[in-house]
């Protein structure tokens, strides 16, 4: 239940923009006032006493005037009951499912074929997956796209190595093609014939991509990540329409020849080009991802495109959906954005790297969050819970536009804005519940100030993902959990459960279930297990 709307339609009429917000100075607090006193010519507080007087809040709320002109919202106890008492009782814990739904697709994880997966993988996957939960949630049909780098020079050389060595490693591939210059001719060959279908290189492509894809898969699963061998979109999928793309940019006078090349200036001949065909006749990225744009939008079709990428590539995306726009991929009603995301530091603020200096792998991070989640827990199963918890949960809970610090002590920590502190708040609740017995939603009362809180912080849960669903923050999500976990501690303390009066008690276990129910699902959502003993 949306009490910032209820109270908004009450508004409406009377504020053209009724700027409701939760405050911490009163259940809701409005600062239209403030705003208007520049256009009215009036003083702040002489308007928002004319809002006061003339608001019908009649069976929902009361207001006064607070500070320089801000209008504060008290929510009668008799709704706030009410309203948990419904919630409590919805399947969907307050929340519809959109009534526009739209085909998204979310472009996600993009690791590169017959390469390990690093810490530089964490952030677009665990992200991405987090994105797709929420909107299916929410009744979006959602499309998983893992656009997976399995085309181009790279696999000319690893191809090439593989045939003379035996050995598949990437790495050594790339030293001998940086330093062997007759291996470095042999591949760029190599590529020509991937390119033209030459069948062994092809028996060769395939067999390193599908190795690929199956380690691939295998770390998904361990980190409870949804994407599934069905979602692999490959570079290599789309160079059947890389000259038909190019074909159609040129019709529209989109494209135009700079230095042997041919060029998109989507923003100006003072800007750097977009290169769409490279002057030795080879396609790049950016011919890729117009190809796989145009399909997306013209054949699936999707309505929203969601590419969760790094943030130094955001000038290169603003290019790529400008020239798409202006080809006509990109119509009226169909939106294209980048979900950028920062870096993840080590504590010294450098990129997050191992002692060597090398890529840290994501497998080998993985392995060590569960060592260390072992001494919170003996049980192996719930060690791994937390330990990706905790992994996902510090990542998510950061703006994702900005960098943060991998910190195993305080990712791994108990108490505080953590994975296992949301994980220890559910366990504790379902220990509760246990103890009571067999529980069911029963009608809410609201009698004490932490009791108060807790509700109001429960009605809150709808705002926030309808709020998420638009801005993608999921670090709202993750602040909104710790936030009702904090306040369920409050109320634990304050407010006996089992030890209450008939009455009281089955009130309060019903606030207990339904903040369970809403820490299991919100956590689920950002793809996070809640195990039901720590």
């Amino acid at each position: 239940m949306n009490l910032e709307a209820l109270l908004s339609a009450r508004l409406t009429g009377i504020l053209d923009e009724p700027a409701v917000r939760r405050s911490p100075h009163a259940d809701f607090q409005s600062g239209a006032a403030l705003a208007l006193a520049r256009v009215r010519r009036k003083q702040p507080r002489e308007i928002a006493a004319d809002v006061v007087a003339r608001a019908n809040l009649a069976g929902l709320a009361s207001a006064e005037v607070s500070g320089p002109g801000f209008v504060n919202f008290t929510i009668s106890d008799a709704v706030l009951a009410a309203a948990a008492t419904e919630v409590a009782r919805d399947p969907r814990l307050g929340v519809p499912r959109t009534g526009h739904p739209e085909t998204v697709l979310v472009d996600y994880s993009g690791p590169n074929a017959a390469k390990e997966l690093t810490v530089g993988h964490l952030r677009p996957t665990v992200i991405g997956d987090a994105v797709v939960r929420v909107l299916e949630w929410l009744g979006h049909d959602v499309i998983r796209a893992n656009h997976l780098g399995d085309w181009g020079t790279s696999f000319g050389m690893l191809i090439e190595h593989v045939i003379n060595t035996g050995d598949d490693s990437y790495q050594r591939a790339r030293a001998r093609f940086d330093t062997d210059a007759d291996f470095k001719a042999r591949a760029q060959r190599r590529v020509v014939l991937l390119q033209s279908g030459d069948p062994e290189t092809l028996r060769w492509w395939e067999r390193l991509v599908t190795e690929s894809k199956r380690d691939f898969l295998d770390a998904y699963e361990r980190l409870g990540v949804t994407l599934t061998e069905g979602d692999f979109a490959g570079e290599s999928s789309y160079q059947p329409w890389l000259a038909e793309v190019v074909d159609e940019l040129t019709a529209k006078g989109l494209l135009v020849e700079s230095d042997g090349a041919l060029c998109a200036f989507p923003f100006g001949r003072d800007h750097a080009p977009l290169i769409v065909r490279k002057s030795d006749g080879g396609y790049g990225y950016a011919t890729t991802d117009l190809a796989a744009l145009r399909y997306r939008t013209q054949e699936l079709p999707a309505t929203r495109l969601l590419y969760v990428v790094g943030a130094p590539q955001r000038t290169h995306f603003a290019m790529v959906f400008a020239v798409a726009r202006a080809a006509g991929w990109l119509p009226d009603g169909v939106h294209a954005e980048h979900v950028a995301f920062g870096s993840i530091l080590g504590p010294d603020g450098r990129m997050f790297r191992s002692r060597s200096g090398a890529s840290v792998k994501l497998a080998e991070l993985l392995d060590e969050a569960v060592a260390r989640a072992g001494e919170l827990t003996t049980d192996p199963a719930v060690a791994a819970a937390v330990a990706v918890g905790a992994v996902k949960y510090a990542d998510l809970s950061s703006d994702r536009t900005g960098d943060y610090v991998f910190d195993w002590d305080r990712m791994l920590a108990l108490t505080g804005n953590t994975g296992p502190y949301l994980q220890y708040a559910y366990a504790r609740i379902s220990s509760i519940l246990d103890r009571a017995g067999a529980v069911t939603p029963a009608a809410v009362t609201v009698t004490d100030p932490a009791e108060r809180a807790l509700v109001l912080e429960l009605l809150a849960f709808e705002p926030v993902m309808t709020g998420v669903a638009g801005s993608l923050e999921l670090h709202r999500l993750t602040g909104y959990l710790h936030t009702l976990a904090a306040l369920f501690s409050t109320f634990y303390e304050r407010c006996p459960v089992l030890r209450a009066p008939d009455g009281v008690r089955e009130s309060r276990l019903t606030l207990c279930l339904l903040t369970g129910r809403i820490l299991r699902r919100g956590l689920d959502l950002l793809g996070i297990a809640t195990p039901a003993r720590l």
